[in-house]
């Protein structure tokens, strides 16, 4: 009998993923720049991860910070990168587009979604900037994705756990909608309960402190905080997790 619950954590890098794994989680989203949203990890990384992991490995296809209203050479990209991710064996893809009035690019994440088989496709928080929730959730289930990544349109999951539960009633099972940001060890629970979801999204993160002897204080956005996924972050949610 398979978990009722799954927890998806968002790795930073190669050590987070492999940290993601050891902890508990079911699957990964992989991305790199976790300070400005995400954007896509180089190929590098996605080489190395999936030769690391046994658990899922789904990979931010963002080509930049900022709104997701894209050029057509950024969908080039897109694409491109979604191509790389299938040659490379990934299980998944996590994409996130909007039209100029704030609704769900139709047509753009269809041929995504088309492009992408047979991997599984999330739609982002982009979600979480769109102009109405039930339409956007009607229109991402129509292009074929998988499950909907979202914080119910508010900061955090909790403070939108009400918008929450509505989608997953509207799905009624046709996605999954998985809550995240600002999930740790100390809601996830309390969001299980208010949401009805069964799959949750974190990033587990801490800060870990710089190995360099010298720093040049003048120079300012060079260096600084290394973010890292917990292994005993995450270790706690995925038992609280299976306790439920």
């Amino acid at each position: 009998m398979g978990k009722s619950y799954r927890l998806e954590i968002c790795a930073n890098s190669v050590a987070s993923a492999l940290a993601a794994q050891e902890g508990g989680a079911d699957r990964i989203e992989f991305c790199q720049n976790l300070e400005m949203g995400g954007t896509t990890p180089s190929s590098g990384q996605i080489w190395l991860t999936r030769a690391a992991l046994k658990i899922g490995l789904h990979v931010l296809i963002r080509p930049r910070a900022g709104d997701f209203l894209y050029s057509d050479l950024e969908f080039q990209e897109m694409k491109a990168d979604i191509m790389f991710c299938k040659e490379a064996k990934c299980d998944g893809v996590v994409i996130g587009l909007l039209d100029v009035e704030g609704r769900v690019d139709i047509a753009r994440t269809s041929e995504l979604v088309e492009l992408a088989q047979p991997m599984q496709v999330t739609f982002h928080r982009a979600f979480d900037v769109s102009r109405d929730p039930l339409e956007a959730l009607e229109a991402i289930i129509a292009c074929g994705c998988r499950r909907l990544l979202t914080s119910g349109m508010e900061n955090t999951a909790l403070a939108g756990a009400g918008l929450i539960k509505k989608l997953v009633t509207q799905a009624a099972g046709r996605i999954e909608i998985m809550p995240g940001s600002g999930i740790n060890e100390t809601n996830i629970a309390q969001i299980a309960g208010l949401t009805g979801a069964q799959a949750f999204h974190s990033s587990a993160k801490v800060a870990m402190v710089s190995g360099m002897r010298y720093t040049n204080e003048a120079v300012e956005g060079m260096g600084g905080t290394v973010w890292l996924s917990s292994k005993e972050k995450i270790r706690q949610m995925a038992d609280i997790l299976e306790s439920l």
